[in-house]
C-alpha cells in the first residue's frame, strides 16, 4: 500500500461528502451526507475484509477476529460528523487513519492475535442538536433517551424523527456494557499550535482537560451617559471589566495548563450613549487537575461577589458545565510512546485542552490518544490543515501502536 497516496485519496473522497460551497465541510448528525459518509467508511472496511455492523444509533463498527485471543479487542476510531463549515480533518482523519492502519497491518502481518475493531462514531460535535458525544455516550451506555426525546435542530426538525428516518432508533438501555475491549486508541489533529511551534511530529496525550463553563449576569442601572456622574453609576460593563481583567491576570499567574476564556459578552442596552444596566458573559476555564480547576472556579465566584458588592450591582452565577479532567491509561500511553520511538519520530507527552470521544470512553476502557500537528493551530474552520507528511507519520505511529497491542503476546 502506498500509504501517502491512499491517505490523500481517502481524505479527498470523504471530504467531498458534505462539502460546503464556502470551502468547508458540513456533515451533521443524521443528515443525508452523514449517512453517505458512514456508508463510504463501511465500504472501505468491507474491502479490507472486516465484518461491519451498526449499533442502534448509527455507530459503525468494522472488526477482524483475533487468531489466538478473539475475546480480547483492541479498538481504534473517532467521529464522522463535523461542525458547520468545518475542516476536512477533525474527526474524519481519525476514522480514516484507523482503517488504513488496520489495512496496513493485515496486509503486512496477517490476522492479529487479538481482535481489531474500527469504530466510526455517529456524533461528537453537538453542532446540529443540543447534545454532544451521542456516539461515544451510547457506546458506553451513558446516553439516555430522555436526553434527546424532545430536542430539535435550528429548523425545528426533531432529533428522533431524523434518527428514525435513516433507520436508527434508541438503544436497549438494559443491554450490558461490552467486556471484550482491552484498549481504545484515538488519533486526532492537535487543534492547537504546540507541536508545530516545538517542531514535533507526534503528541502523546496523557490527559484531557476538565472544563468549567459559567454564564454570569450582572445587573446594575441603565442611565444617561452624559448626565450621570461617574460616582453615581451602577455600570455593569465596568463590573465585567474588573472581573475579567483580574481573572485573566490570575490565569497568566497560575500558568499552563490552566486556560481561561471570556468568550461571549452581551451588554444591555448596548447603545453608545447609555451606561449599561446589564451584561451577560461567559467564562470557560480548563485544567488537567480537578482540584486546581475547582479552586480557580471558586476564586472566580468570589471575585464576582466582591465586585458586585463594591459597585452596588447584582449577580446571577450559573455554573452549567462541570466536567472533571480525564486521565489517559498509563499502559496505553506507554505503548504510543514506544511506537513513536520505534518509528523514530519526535514526540512529546502532553494534555489535550479540547474535548474528545476518548474522555467519554476512558472511564470504561483503557484509553489514550495521539496528536499530529495542526498548521497555525487552526481547527473547526475551512483553513484547518496538517502537512500530508505529518498525517502519514500519524498513521504509522497508530499502526505501530495497534501492532504492539494486538499482535504481541
Amino acid at each position: 500500500m502506498e500509504l501517502k497516496k491512499v491517505l490523500e485519496e481517502n481524505i479527498n473522497a470523504l471530504s467531498n461528502i458534505g462539502n460546503d460551497p464556502t470551502g468547508g465541510l458540513t456533515r451533521l448528525l443524521y443528515s443525508d451526507s452523514w449517512l453517505e459518509a458512514q456508508k463510504y467508511v463501511q465500504k472501505q472496511l468491507e474491502q479490507d475484509g472486516l465484518t461491519t455492523s451498526y449499533d442502534e444509533v448509527g455507530n459503525l463498527f468494522g472488526s477482524v477476529t483475533g487468531a489466538k485471543y478473539p475475546e480480547e479487542t483492541i479498538m481504534t476510531g473517532s467521529h464522522i460528523d463535523t461542525v458547520v463549515n468545518g475542516g476536512t480533518l477533525d474527526g474524519q482523519y481519525g476514522v480514516i487513519s484507523s482503517y488504513l492502519a488496520v489495512r496496513y497491518l493485515l496486509e503486512k502481518y496477517g490476522k492479529p492475535l487479538r481482535s481489531l475493531e474500527v469504530i466510526s462514531m455517529a456524533e461528537e460535535e453537538g453542532s446540529r442538536f443540543p447534545t454532544a458525544f451521542w456516539g461515544s455516550k451510547n457506546f458506553v451506555q451513558l446516553a439516555q433517551r430522555s436526553d434527546v426525546e424532545d430536542i430539535a435542530d435550528s429548523e425545528e426538525i426533531k432529533f428522533v424523527d431524523e434518527m428514525r428516518r435513516h433507520g436508527f432508533d434508541f438503544r436497549d438501555e438494559n443491554e450490558p456494557l461490552r467486556k471484550d475491549i482491552r484498549s481504545f486508541v484515538e488519533i486526532h489533529i492537535e487543534q492547537g499550535s504546540v507541536l508545530e511551534n516545538e517542531n514535533l511530529q507526534i503528541g502523546v496525550v496523557n490527559s484531557i482537560a476538565g472544563q468549567r463553563r459559567y454564564t454570569i449576569t450582572l445587573k446594575g442601572e441603565a442611565n444617561h451617559a452624559g448626565t450621570t456622574p461617574m460616582n453615581y453609576r451602577k455600570d455593569a460593563v465596568y463590573g465585567f471589566s474588573k472581573i475579567s481583567s483580574k481573572m485573566i491576570d490570575r490565569a497568566y499567574e497560575i500558568g499552563d495548563p490552566l486556560v481561561a476564556t471570556f468568550g461571549k459578552v452581551e451588554p444591555k442596552p448596548n447603545t453608545v450613549n447609555v451606561v449599561a444596566g446589564e451584561v451577560s458573559f461567559t467564562l470557560d476555564c480548563r485544567h488537567t487537575d480537578s482540584e486546581a480547576l475547582k479552586a480557580f472556579g471558586t476564586e472566580f465566584e468570589e471575585e464576582v461577589n466582591r465586585v458586585v458588592k463594591e459597585l452596588g450591582l447584582e449577580a446571577d452565577i450559573d455554573l452549567w458545565m462541570d466536567e472533571a479532567p480525564t486521565p489517559m491509561d498509563e499502559l496505553v500511553v506507554s505503548k504510543i510512546k514506544d511506537a513513536a520511538e520505534e518509528e523514530e519520530v519526535s514526540y512529546k507527552v502532553m494534555h489535550s485542552g479540547a474535548g474528545h470521544d476518548s474522555q467519554v470512553i476512558a472511564p470504561f476502557y483503557p484509553t489514550a490518544m495521539l496528536f499530529v500537528p495542526s498548521i497555525g493551530g487552526i481547527s473547526h474552520s475551512p483553513a484547518e490543515n496538517t502537512d500530508l507528511d505529518d498525517l502519514v507519520v500519524g498513521v504509522k505511529v497508530l499502526a505501530r501502536t495497534l501492532f504492539n497491542l494486538a499482535y504481541k503476546e
